[in-house]
């Protein structure tokens, strides 16, 4: 994880110089970034008990000005991502009889799994300042993304993510901004396949921003 970390940050910094250099002004956006972010099913006042589920979240980010109203200021957040999921089943009987060869579904289900989703995302903000340097931040995002292994609860392959955050940015340094927030996720795919009952995810999020000149 250190290491994928690290890999974005040199890759942040490249882009940073490659984008002050081109031509490329009409589509360059105001701020780039990456954030992670981990959550789970289980936190706070929300614990299903049928399942275990955890993810570990890395995204890129593209900062677009949206404008001003009053006191709030709009972005568009553009987020490829892929995030790093642990998942199994506890209650086996959450695999009904009804359901085709459903003794091999829990004999596969309930054993720990690890699975990756892969995703584009875009996210609305609204940032109002509070202090000199501190701004606070919400939020609300749609995706598209694949997940490439099946569960008891969502089939493999297309689905939607949907998020809610709220947190802080502050400005260390004049054109570097760090960010601190706590989020509501969902994924499931609309029914377009079976099943969909889908997840939600409780976690907190971690990024860090460049301000380009």
């Amino acid at each position: 994880m250190k290491n994928n970390l690290l890999i974005l940050f040199i890759a942040l910094i490249s882009f940073k110089s490659i984008s002050q250099n081109s031509n490329i002004n009409k589509l360059k956006p105001m701020k780039i970034g990456f954030l992670y972010a981990f959550g789970s099913n289980e936190r706070f006042f929300h614990d299903d008990p049928d399942y275990t589920y955890t993810a570990k979240i890395i995204k890129g980010q593209a900062f677009y000005n949206l404008g001003s109203w009053k006191s709030l200021d709009f972005e568009l957040i553009v987020q490829p991502q892929v995030q790093f999921l642990e998942h199994q089943l506890i209650n086996s009987f959450y695999v009904t009889p009804d359901q085709e060869n459903f003794q091999e579904k829990i004999a596969e289900f309930t054993k720990n799994k690890n699975m990756n989703l892969y995703a584009l995302e875009f996210s609305f903000s609204a940032n109002k300042n509070i202090l000199k340097k501190l701004d606070i931040q919400a939020a609300i995002s749609i995706g598209f993304s694949y997940v490439n292994t099946r569960s008891e609860r969502l089939a493999k392959g297309f689905t939607f993510i949907e998020n809610f955050s709220l947190g802080l940015n502050y400005k260390v340094f004049k054109n570097h901004i760090v960010h601190l927030g706590y989020y509501i996720g969902h994924v499931s795919n609309l029914n377009f396949q079976k099943p969909n009952d889908g997840y939600n995810l409780l976690g907190f999020q971690l990024g860090y921003a460049i301000v380009l000149n």
